[in-house]
């Protein structure tokens, strides 16, 4: 019996055909906790990315510019939440997440907050998702979280001061044509003939005038005012831009900086005002007020730096500040300082007359005081006139238009912020280079802040 049983137990140990359910049955509950472990969190996960996609576009679409919150933003004038941003993106989250399904949100908070001219968004989320699997380890529900942020930069408020020159050398005629046009109307006077005293309808402006002969004042005119129209174009908030108009004076006898319209952010009336520019009126040659000299650069410019207020960061209550000066660039005026004065025999006691290109110092005060200066200098056409060849060619060293040779261009671009300065004849576009100086303040105002 013995020796039959160890037979038996020696064969028992000796057989292998169970072995593999044995083994399977052993592995079968973490092969199946494995198995169920991946399928779990891929489901999460899946889960997890379509909320953050909703949390994304919730956050970038709270302050996009065309949002409820980005407009909010613009008039507030001070820092803090914009609860109608908070609102949107709430609204855009749910709406993102709409068909998903499988879940459960336990809480989503967005945030949309102004800090000067930065609007930050953040929208976090937290959620569960049951298990079908980890519950055989007591797993139940598998939690996850996410935030996405987002960043908008407002656009920068600023103010432009248009300083046009108005004096008579403005009412130089605009094109050749134009020259020879006036010249033939007014017995051959083109340049320093703008006598407004005679009889009404009957002075050298009067007659371009009736004649539709273009003189600059009336190319300046236009573009200013096609200028409020692309300021209108350009700008996100309606108060944004804010305009003022500036020229030397209505007339002789009350020569010195006026202020035409002052600063506002009504585009549609800084267009109309616009309209109204007009050459400086002059009682007569030599006459008793400034003797014709009407283009005082060394007064102009002190009161236009006073009229200016500080420049700030480019928010609504602090805006950057911008000059635009309009001008041929030479100075008329009484000025033994100057750096040409005139001492002209032919008119006694007249003398000292400083008629001479404009000082680039002059302009350094308002640029250290972080006000940026765009200069649009409007080269003469030449006419066939005496004065003007004895008093104002010499300082183009004898050539017309652009050159690198002419001391008015030269400092009318010194007087300019560096990559602000536009040379053009009345008939390359002063309306195009108007509101291309336009544009690149604005861009330049967006790179700076």
């Amino acid at each position: 019996m013995r020796a039959e049983f160890r037979t038996i137990f020696r064969r028992f140990l000796r057989d292998r055909r169970g072995n593999v359910a044995v083994i399977f049955a052993i592995c079968c509950v973490p092969l199946i906790t494995l198995v169920g472990s991946a399928i779990d969190y891929s489901r999460a996960t899946q889960v997890r990315s379509k909320l953050q996609a909703a949390a994304d576009a919730a956050s970038v679409g709270a302050i996009a510019k065309a949002s409820p919150g980005f407009a909010a933003a613009g008039s507030m004038t001070a820092d803090g939440p914009i609860t109608v941003g908070v609102t949107d993106a709430q609204n855009i989250f749910d709406a993102n997440r709409a068909n998903l399904t499988g879940y459960t949100l336990n809480s989503v908070t967005p945030t949309v907050v102004k800090s000067g001219s930065i609007i930050n968004s953040t929208v976090s989320f937290t959620a569960t998702i049951n298990t079908m699997f980890l519950g055989v380890i007591g797993k139940t529900t598998l939690a996850m979280s996410g935030t996405s942020a987002s960043t908008a930069n407002m656009p920068l408020y600023v103010d432009f001061y248009l300083l046009l020159d108005n004096s008579p050398s403005m009412g130089v005629a605009a094109t050749p044509t134009d020259i020879t046009n006036l010249q033939a109307k007014t017995g051959g006077c083109a340049f320093a003939c703008h006598d407004t005293s005679k009889k009404a309808g009957t002075s050298n402006y009067d007659i371009a005038k009736a004649n539709g002969i273009t003189t600059r004042i009336d190319v300046v005119r236009q573009a200013s005012a096609n200028l409020m129209d692309t300021a209108q174009n350009t700008q996100t908030y309606t108060n944004q831009f804010r305009m003022a108009i500036y020229d030397f004076g209505a007339a002789s006898a009350t020569i010195g900086l006026r202020n035409l319209f002052s600063l506002s952010s009504s585009l549609t009336s800084a267009k109309t005002a616009a309209g109204n520019i007009d050459l400086m009126s002059v009682a007569g040659q030599n006459d008793a007020f400034t003797a014709d000299k009407d283009t005082p650069f060394t007064t102009i410019f002190p009161a236009i730096n006073s009229a200016i207020a500080s420049p700030g960061a480019g928010t609504s209550s602090a805006p950057l500040k911008y000059l635009f000066f309009v001008s041929d660039g030479v100075a008329d005026e009484s000025n033994a300082s100057c750096l040409k004065t005139m001492y002209n025999s032919r008119w006694g006691n007249i003398a000292p007359r400083c008629q001479s290109p404009i000082n680039p110092a002059l302009c350094t005060t308002l640029k250290n005081r972080g006000i940026k200066i765009a200069v649009l200098y409007t080269t003469y056409q030449p006419p066939t006139d005496t004065w003007y060849s004895d008093w104002i060619a010499p300082f183009n060293a004898g050539t017309w238009g652009p050159s690198p040779n002419s001391e008015i261009a030269q400092n009318m671009q010194s007087c300019a912020s560096p990559g602000f300065y536009f040379e053009v004849s009345p008939t390359q576009g002063i309306s195009a280079a108007m509101n291309a100086l336009f544009k690149k303040a604005v861009a330049d105002a967006r790179i700076a802040g």
